[in-house]
């Protein structure tokens, strides 16, 4: 099932109720699902290499310690930090701005044209970091038990 973006998510724990999270594409909800999101995002960096491993580190242990309590929810959560570690890195090492595309007005999001590549190796070697440890994450024969466990109760057609 996809992402559910309708629900009020200023109201709901996500611990109390992890029969609402559907775990979506990519990244999907990442800067949305409550308690996780505040607990999982002051830890989220990528300037430098030092950096990203540092923050890489510390969230593959909170990815751990919610693996260690069957809280799926917060595993998944914490993947997806990692993920946008890897994807926001590789963007930045790709596009010294961050944007992905020309800024202009008159044409439609169907047509944008996608600035030139600059690549910055600092950012490539954080995306790298990041990269190894999602890898790692979305592997983890525990998540991917518990993967399969939530789908299953909650996110049947």
């Amino acid at each position: 099932m996809a992402f559910d973006y309708s629900l009020d998510f200023k109201n709901i724990d996500f611990r109390q109720h992890p029969e609402l999270y559907r775990v979506g594409k990519g990244e999907q909800g990442v800067l949305l699902v409550e308690p996780y999101k505040s607990e999982i995002l002051p830890y989220w960096r990528f300037k430098t290499p030092d950096i990203a491993r540092e923050s890489s580190v510390k969230i593959y242990e909170m990815f751990l310690d919610y693996l260690e309590k069957d809280d799926f929810v917060g595993a998944d959560m914490a993947r997806k930090f990692i993920q946008m570690g890897y994807t926001r890195s590789r963007r930045y090492a790709n596009h010294k701005s961050g944007r992905k595309y020309k800024q202009n007005s008159q044409t439609s999001d169907s047509k944008k044209e996608i600035l030139p590549y600059e690549v910055d190796p600092v950012k490539a070697e954080s995306a790298a970091i990041f990269k190894a440890k999602w890898v790692e994450a979305k592997t983890n024969e525990k998540y991917q038990k518990l993967l399969a466990k939530h789908k299953q109760m909650y996110e049947v057609d």
